[in-house]
Parts: structure tokens; sequence; C-alpha cells
């Protein structure tokens, strides 16, 4: 399904018939289809919204730059299309990262939070880095960046016992169009919202893999000491990708975080 928001055509997915909404968002490079298996666990209790975010997926991929908040807007303006005016979100990367400045811009939508590999605050090296994987994509394509990308997401041991797991992100990866990439990497390239955790109050759960590189630990620790009662879990054996890498660790994660609230 498909619907105009905010001037781009989001494409989004519903399964399950009833309970409480709980909308997913997925991290750069990926799209809904990364949330699988979280969906049709999910689904058996709660009404699950899936999204491809601005520059991703069946999504509209507009010229960037892109702006957190722009895409922030993009969920608000979906959200209030399906009338949704309460939800638990759960976000990976950069799913995490619009998560936070959503409930920073609209208190109160959000009943709960799952945070998962992800940041508040960006290094000062980030601008280079992430300008580097612009340039990258605007002169050698997508593909130029699938090797690169699957080495910081999964562990190595995980990379060569899931070959056709690898196989289905990086069509991911190389399907994601240049400009929806680079406009999404000027957007988290200047995320900067840690100063603002504390305004955040509703219950939250952030999750990181012990081997996460692009967002390390001490990032997310950094964002559990300035969430008031927020709890945090260090998924071992996992990389940046969490939720695939450690799918039953993660997925447990979130069940008993959301029982625990009274999802």
């Amino acid at each position: 399904m498909k619907v105009r928001v905010n001037n781009i055509d989001v494409h989004y997915t519903i399964d399950g018939d009833s309970g409480p909404w709980v909308t997913l968002s997925h991290s750069l490079g990926c799209n809904l289809l990364s949330w699988d298996a979280q969906a049709a666990l999910l689904a058996k209790n709660h009404r699950v919204l899936r999204y491809d975010s601005r520059g991703h997926g069946q999504t509209s991929s507009p010229a960037g730059p892109y702006t957190l908040t722009e895409m922030a807007e993009d969920v608000h303006g979906l959200l209030t299309h399906l009338g949704i005016d309460k939800t638990h979100w759960i976000g990976i990367s950069m799913g995490g990262m619009i998560g936070q400045t959503y409930a920073l811009a609209h208190p109160g939508v959000f009943q709960t939070m799952v945070l998962a590999d992800s940041t508040s605050r960006r290094p000062p090296q980030a601008a280079a880095m992430w300008g580097e994987r612009i340039n990258t994509a605007r002169t050698q394509g997508m593909q130029g960046l699938v090797e690169s990308t699957l080495a910081r997401w999964f562990t190595a041991g995980y990379r060569a016992r899931q070959p056709e797991v690898m196989a289905r992100i990086a069509e991911g990866i190389l399907n994601t169009p240049v400009d929806g990439f680079c406009g999404c990497c000027e957007a988290i390239s200047k995320i900067d919202v840690l100063d603002r955790l504390h305004e955040i109050n509703c219950p939250t759960l952030i999750m990181v893999g012990e081997h996460d590189h692009g967002t390390p630990p001490e990032m997310s620790q950094q964002m559990h000491a300035n969430i008031k009662g927020s709890e945090f879990l260090l998924i071992k054996d996992a990389a940046h990708i969490a939720n695939i890498e450690q799918e039953a660790v993660f997925n447990q994660a979130v069940v008993n975080f959301l029982k625990q609230h009274g999802a």
C-alpha cells in the first residue's frame, strides 16, 4: 500500500488484525522486508506497521539531502493517515534515529520505544566518513558499497555460515536508490539529540550488538544514561543488524519488553 504524505509516496504494510500498534523502522540500505521475522511474531498479538523510509524500497527517493526531522514528519503523516495516535516503536540504526527525533517532536505518541544498534550523536569524523560513502555511491553505484557494508553489519562467522542471508541483504543494498542512500547519509551524519534525550519519558529498551562497530556499544550506553528509566541489553555475537544476526535473542527481548509494559 502507498499513501502520499509530506510530498512523497510512502510504501507500507500492515500485519495482524487486532491489538496495540507496533511500528517498525529499518536501517539505512534496507527496507521493510528486513523486519519479516519480527512482523510475523508480533502480528500474533499486535497490529504491525512497517514502512519503507524515504529513499528506500518502494517509497519515493527525491534528490537530497534529507533531514531526520523531515523523515520523522514522513512517519507523522503516515500515522495520521492511518488514524494511529498511539504506537509502540521499534527502530534499528537509522530507524532508531528517526524514532528519537519523532519522540522529541511528538511526545506522547510512542507508548514504548526500542532503539537497536543506533546512536543519538555522531562523532566528529562523521561528516568525512559519510562523505566518503556518498562519493562511492555517486561514482561506483551501490555495488561499490555492498562488501564493506556487509562486513560492518554482520560478524565474519555469521557471514560465512549464512550465504543465502548475505545474498538477500546484498540485494536490498543494491536496490537502494543512490539518491535515497545519499540523502539519508546526509541526514544521519548530523544527528545530535543526546542532550535532549532526558525529555523522552516513554519506557525505552536500548539494544546493541557487542561487535557493532558502526554504532558501538558506548553510544548505546550514552543513550541509556540519558533516557530516564531506560533498559539496556548487550547482544552477544552480533554486529550492527542484530535483529537478523541474533533473531531469537532480539525477538525475545522485544516480546518481554512489550509484555512488561502492557502491550
